[in-house]
C-alpha cells in the first residue's frame, strides 16, 4: 500500500501537469514552425522559450533578427537585456516563458495582428502564469482587441500591475527591443520593469 505524503502527493501533480504542458507546448511550436496563414517569406516563425509552466510570461511584438536566425523568441539583445534585469531584481529565470506576438519577422503588420494571436492566447492557456508582462504599445492594443472570457482590458499604465483574470497579474512596459539603444529608453524601461521585482517579492512562496 502506498501512503504519499501530502508534499509527495503534490509533487506528483506538479510532474504530471509538467509533463502535459511540455507536451503541450511541443504540438503548440511543431504548429507554429508550420504556420502557413501568412505570406511570409523564407523566414521561419519563433516558437516561445522558458519554463511550460513558468510563473512569469513575457509578450512582445515581434522577433527580431537574432531571434529569426535562431527561430527562438527573446534569442539576443533583448533576451540578454531580460536575464540582466532578472538578476537585478532577485528573480529566478527559471520561472519565466518568453513569446513574441507576431511569430514571423516578415509578415505584413495587418496579417501578423490577425493570424497570431491566437498562438499566444494558447501559449498562455498551456503555461498558466501568474503575471504577463506585456512590451509595448502596439502589443498591448493587440492584446486588448483580442482578450478571451475572463480576460480585463489593460490600461497603458507603465509599471503598473492590473489585473489580468482572477489569477494572473498584467504589468506593462515599453518595447525592449525600442529600448536597447539609447540610455532615456532604457531608463524607462527599467522604471516600469522593476515592479516586477516588487510583485515578486511580495507573492507568497506556494
Amino acid at each position: 500500500m502506498n501512503d504519499f505524503s501530502p508534499l509527495a502527493e503534490a509533487n506528483e501533480i506538479y510532474r504530471r501537469l509538467e509533463e502535459r504542458a511540455i507536451e503541450e507546448a511541443n504540438d503548440l511550436n511543431r504548429r507554429v514552425a508550420h504556420c502557413r496563414k501568412c505570406r511570409r517569406g523564407e523566414f521561419m516563425p519563433t516558437v516561445g522559450s522558458g519554463h511550460p509552466l513558468a510563473d512569469i510570461f513575457l509578450l512582445k511584438y515581434q522577433p527580431r533578427y537574432l531571434e529569426v536566425s535562431e527561430g527562438v523568441a527573446f534569442f539576443g539583445r533583448a533576451g540578454n537585456a531580460i536575464l540582466k534585469s532578472l538578476e537585478r531584481l532577485g528573480v529566478n529565470p527559471l520561472i519565466v516563458y518568453g513569446t513574441n506576438l507576431v511569430k514571423c519577422h516578415d509578415v505584413s503588420e495587418a496579417e501578423g495582428e490577425k493570424n497570431c494571436p491566437v498562438y499566444w492566447l494558447e501559449e498562455f492557456q498551456i503555461t498558466y502564469p501568474r503575471i504577463v508582462v506585456i512590451m509595448g504599445r502596439r502589443t498591448l492594443e493587440v492584446v486588448n482587441q483580442q482578450r478571451i472570457a475572463g480576460m480585463k482590458e489593460i490600461a497603458w499604465e507603465p509599471g503598473a500591475l492590473q489585473e489580468l483574470t482572477p489569477f494572473c497579474k498584467a504589468l506593462v512596459t515599453p518595447d525592449i527591443d525600442d529600448c536597447l539603444d539609447e540610455e532615456p529608453a532604457k531608463i524607462e524601461f527599467w522604471r516600469a520593469f522593476r515592479s516586477l521585482g516588487e510583485w515578486f517579492r511580495d507573492e507568497p512562496p506556494y
